[in-house]
């Protein structure tokens, strides 16, 4: 327990990173400072992705799953290659960007992540192999995998069509469309699951079906919706559409499952954990609401031309869906605390910061004039990000023995 906790912890510093990174890139709009901007961008998305979330969520897994299975030696040693390939990102990105050191250390993480996924499902016991927490799980590990055909496939784009073609930004949104709809979001559902099933909540098999059904078909579908930049064929909008409708419906499908299970869900978490459940649950609607309304050709042309929409909808779905479930998730394992002053003033710089990000986007695209001090303000919003995760980072480094 005390490693997981170890891990965990290890964790919520590189989200701590990560942040202290986009307060950075923030306050470059408002003062002259000499660094390459994208560089930082690149630092900033690593670190946060792969710091932060992978290892949130694997440190999970490994405990949930494997903790009881005298598999720790293997696992310490994925665990601290993968600490070496971000520790060589976060030393490599800020000074060359995409180049040699970075890319190496960035392929080397993928191996890990290969890695863990192998010893993951070797290891699994036996009696997980039907449950359904796991399948989703499984599933969830195979679209990271997936995902990485983007990386991969970008070096041969940079040596031979250059970054300027449109396939380069296709193998980005590739890898980020299975990142965040596929490996993140899918894991989180396998994790809620999994409380409901340690919890002995029944999950009808034809509840489950449904939903599994609905929402694999709809990631995969959903894709298209990060290929109409390019203003493709009418029949790319449709299944994008479908495909954006079926996550919808199959986050519908997982309500009605939990609304069945009101009345036990009511004794799983305590009051403030069922806040942090209500928060995830209307934030990932929202997602999943603007990824169908993006579908339509006027509002995926208005997606694509302003850049802010596009940063405004990942921050929503990392530092919100994302982020706030791993606070919860973490929290209800113990294996971080989360004081809920330091949450609040997360979510209070979380609201400014997305208000702030969209506005800027419709001041764009209806030729409005911004208000003075703009980036100043969007600046003091990210440092009000800042501060709530140092609170939580602080607040568990005295309860943890390193």
């Amino acid at each position: 327990m005390i490693k997981s906790k170890r891990n965990a912890l290890i964790s919520l510093a590189f989200f701590l990173l990560a942040a202290a990174l986009g307060v950075f890139l923030r306050f470059l709009y408002v003062f002259d400072i000499s660094v390459d901007y994208r560089y930082i961008v690149h630092t900033h998305s690593h670190i946060a992705l792969l710091g932060w979330v992978y290892i949130g969520l694997t440190t999970l897994l490994y405990k949930l799953y494997l903790g009881k299975c005298n598999v720790d030696k293997r696992y310490r040693i994925i665990f601290w290659f993968t600490q070496f390939t971000l520790l060589g990102m976060l030393f490599s990105f800020p000074f060359q960007g995409y180049a040699l050191f970075s890319i190496t250390f960035s392929t080397l993480f993928l191996f890990a992540s290969y890695w863990f996924t192998g010893f993951f499902i070797k290891n699994i016991p036996e009696k997980f192999k039907d449950a359904k927490s796991y399948k989703c799980i499984k599933i969830a590990l195979w679209y990271m995998v997936i995902s990485s055909i983007g990386p991969w496939a970008l070096g041969a784009i940079m040596s031979t069509l250059g970054t300027n073609s449109i396939w380069y930004r296709l193998a980005i949104y590739f890898y980020l469309h299975f990142q965040y709809n596929g490996w993140m979001i899918l894991a989180l559902f396998g994790l809620l699951i999994f409380i409901l099933e340690h919890q002995e909540v029944c999950v009808s098999n034809r509840d489950f079906s449904s939903f599994s059904w609905t929402i694999n078909l709809g990631i995969i579908l959903s894709f298209f919706l990060s290929v109409l930049w390019t203003r493709p064929a009418d029949i790319y909008y449709i299944l994008g559409g479908v495909g954006g409708l079926l996550q919808c419906i199959a986050f519908l499908i997982f309500i009605r499952l939990l609304i069945k299970s009101k009345t036990l869900l009511n004794n799983i978490f305590s009051g403030f954990q069922k806040k942090l459940l209500k928060t995830i649950g209307i934030l990932i609607l929202i997602k999943f609401l603007l990824q169908l309304i993006s579908a339509f050709p006027y509002f995926a042309n208005l997606a694509t031309t302003i850049i802010d929409f596009t940063i405004g909808y990942l921050h929503w779905t990392f530092l919100g869906v994302v982020s706030i479930s791993l606070f919860l998730f973490l929290a209800y394992f113990k294996l971080i605390k989360i004081p809920e002053k330091g949450y609040y003033i997360y979510l209070l710089g979380f609201v400014l910061t997305e208000v702030l990000i969209f506005y800027k986007g419709a001041v764009i695209w209806l030729d409005f004039i911004f208000f003075e001090h703009y980036f100043i303000t969007l600046s003091i919003a990210s440092v009000v990000v800042l501060i709530g995760i140092s609170f939580l980072f602080i607040a568990n480094l005295r309860s943890i023995k390193i």
